[in-house]
């Protein structure tokens, strides 16, 4: 079995609707509520103040054009005028982050990969660099190449190190840039790849795409194959697959985090609208799937806001920041 996996580099620095959400219930999607107009929680005595918020990127915070609107904007920057961390969790590598780098605020710091590195974001386009990095070993990537052709024939992969994305002949051309390298996954990941440079660059994930299989059918078959061996999800509309190191994913790295920084889960609102939110939004204490969210993340979250493009995320925002003044002025 792969062996877990485990930090590279230090500690993390400081990172940086409809709403209807009651920490800790889990809402099955046949009983989702519509997620037309909003609506007020309920309100609990016992409920810690929020102290940090999670967002996924892509289908969230982002609108379709990969904008951030001006409204969501200014709620994130209110959230931490009001001493409340924003993190950003995403499945983006480092490289994607400028749609972000503009409105990072006091926070600066974003988790990438799906959970496998922790990136600063200071400094603006091109200067991103990593704080934390959670590899995904080659002996395990090529146990789990070998096993995934096995078991889906017709699978092409990608790498993805920290310095680039590296694919075979046949992984279409669904990404942001050309990949840095072209051959076979197994050369990808042979100890000597014939760059040097490249060899010694962790591997961040492996990207798994069928042209035939449907997207949640795909993973079903590779989660079978793998097993504990790595951990599998999925973001994106097609049958792509996004494998990382057994124990990583977004939740066990924020975990981290907010563990250097004595913010308990119950003290996280979490928002995601995809597979590779469900771990994230099941271990924050309130969490919102995306009223444009897959059927498997609206029963993982205890509550629903309103869409991307509705700016879901500025409406919980700005609701969770307006009780708090409502409570200082009552208190």
């Amino acid at each position: 079995m792969c062996a877990p996996a485990h930090g590279r580099a230090g500690i993390c620095g400081t990172i940086d609707g409809v709403t209807s959400a009651t920490p800790g219930h889990q809402t099955p999607a046949a009983a989702a509520p519509a997620a037309t107009a909003p609506a007020t929680p309920a309100r609990t005595g016992s409920r810690p103040r929020p102290r940090l918020i999670a967002t996924d990127l892509d289908g969230t915070l982002l609108r379709d054009d990969k904008s951030v609107s001006a409204r969501t904007v200014a709620a994130l920057a209110a959230a931490e005028e009001a001493g409340i961390e924003v993190f950003f969790v995403t499945g983006r590598p480092a490289r994607w982050m400028d749609v972000v780098s503009a409105h990072v605020h006091g926070h600066g710091l974003a988790i990438c990969g799906n959970g496998a590195a922790v990136v600063d974001l200071h400094g603006g386009p091109g200067t991103h660099s990593f704080v934390k990095i959670r590899e995904l070993e080659r002996a395990c990537a090529l146990d789990v190449v070998r096993r995934l052709r096995a078991a889906s024939p017709g699978t092409s992969f990608a790498v993805e190190r920290t310095g680039g994305l590296h694919h075979e002949e046949t992984y279409p051309p669904l990404h942001m840039e050309p990949g840095e390298s072209v051959a076979p996954a197994e050369k990808l990941l042979a100890e000597n790849t014939g760059d040097p440079a490249v060899a010694e660059q962790p591997v961040l994930k492996v990207l798994a795409f069928h042209p035939e299989v449907a997207p949640d059918d795909f993973l079903v078959t590779a989660r079978a194959a793998i097993g504990d061996r790595a951990m599998v999800t999925r973001s994106s509309p097609s049958a792509l697959l996004e494998i990382s190191g057994p124990g990583i994913s977004k939740a066990s790295t924020l975990e981290l985090c907010c563990a250097e920084r004595g913010i308990t889960p119950d003290q996280v609102v979490a928002f995601g609208d995809m597979p590779n939110d469900i771990e994230m939004l099941t271990w924050a204490g309130t969490s919102y799937a995306m009223g444009n969210a897959h059927p498997d993340v609206i029963a993982a979250a205890s509550g629903r806001t309103v869409a991307n493009n509705e700016d879901g995320v500025a409406v919980v925002i700005e609701r969770i920041l307006a009780e708090r003044t409502d409570d200082d002025r009552t208190s």
